[in-house]
């Protein structure tokens, strides 16, 4: 889904530079007056099929009028300078994605972030953990629909944490660990992403509307900074089938971003984030830049950097990150 041209789209002022990614290029030719407020345009593939051509890329700078082209790596990622954002973006963007690519725009200020603040379920990880829970319990289809409309923005987040935790009453704790250990595979590019930031000084905080047991176990695995997310109540060995309070969603991340910005002394310009579900759009729409990853359609309607085919590595692409530069 491919949002309609803004309203006042040929009077967008200077300030609004500053504003978070999301809603902000609609397919306006929008003159910049200062160099420091150019654009990036950003050209990136699947890592593991690269498929970014030369002459394609090449054929867009041109016909955007744009700087060098700068590789960021060979076939996969690339980039280069705009004075102004064009107005056939999304077009343009809608005819990459046909060809397996991703196309971001951005302002070129400040593009690398000083924190990252993430979403854990099918964006640090490749699963949603309340669902893998749910199969050992015999309930996997039923907890999958209700996820599945809960991500889409269809269901209040809290009411439907708490109807799903509750078919998983009586389920042993250990199935957690189980869990863990047999269904739970990270997203790729998430060790690369959280060793090049740190690496370059940032803070990396984890925060999820699963749970605690899972987060504590990724965030150790990947090197996060700090994990917030819900607690399954555990009784004599079993799920209780309830969610300890409050409940941990859409607000409680946007929540996160300002304590923890406010806490390191930055600002939330100074933040990339990163998410795929409704509960993310809050903080998306607040960090300096909000990614949407393999997104639901309602993340991606609200969000201009969008992570179709790339994987969590684009995050360092869309910094100006190059791959000879990656912290493994």
């Amino acid at each position: 889904m491919v949002p309609a041209p803004g309203e006042n789209e040929n009077a967008l002022d200077q300030n609004r530079l500053a504003l978070p990614p999301c809603r902000l290029f609609y397919g306006a030719r929008i003159a910049i007056s200062r160099t420091d407020a150019m654009f990036v345009a950003t050209l990136l593939s699947n890592p593991a099929a690269p498929a970014l051509d030369p002459a394609a890329a090449e054929a867009l700078r041109n016909a955007w009028g744009g700087g060098d082209l700068q590789w960021l790596a060979p076939d996969e990622a690339a980039e280069f300078t705009l004075e102004v954002a064009p107005a056939n973006l999304w077009q343009v963007w809608e005819d990459m994605q046909a060809m397996g690519i991703d196309l971001a725009m951005q302002p070129a200020k400040a593009r690398r972030k000083k924190m990252l603040l993430a979403d854990m379920d099918s964006t640090m990880i490749q699963q949603e953990c309340i669902d893998e829970l749910a199969e050992e319990a015999g309930v996997g289809e039923r907890v999958k629909e209700i996820t599945a409309r809960a991500m889409n923005g269809e269901l209040d987040f809290d009411g439907a944490l708490r109807e799903r935790v509750g078919l998983l009453k009586g389920l042993p704790e250990t199935v957690i660990g189980e869990v863990l250990d047999k269904r739970i595979t990270l997203m790729p590019g998430g060790r690369e992403l959280l060793a090049t930031m740190k690496a370059s000084g940032a803070y990396c905080a984890l925060v999820s509307g699963g749970f605690t047991a899972f987060t504590s176990a990724v965030a150790r695995q990947l090197g996060f900074d700090e994990n917030r997310a819900n607690t399954l109540i555990v009784e004599g060995g079993k799920l209780t089938g309830e969610v300890a309070t409050p409940i941990l969603g859409r607000e409680a991340k946007v929540q996160a971003l300002a304590d923890i910005t406010a806490r390191l002394g930055i600002g939330e310009g100074d933040v990339m984030a990163v998410g795929d579900g409704a509960n993310d759009l809050g903080m998306l729409g607040r960090a300096g830049a909000g990614v949407a990853l393999h997104a639901k359609p309602v993340v991606a309607a609200e969000c201009s950097l969008r992570i179709n085919h790339g994987d969590l590595t684009a995050l360092l692409y869309l910094q100006g990150y190059a791959k000879t530069d990656f912290t493994v």
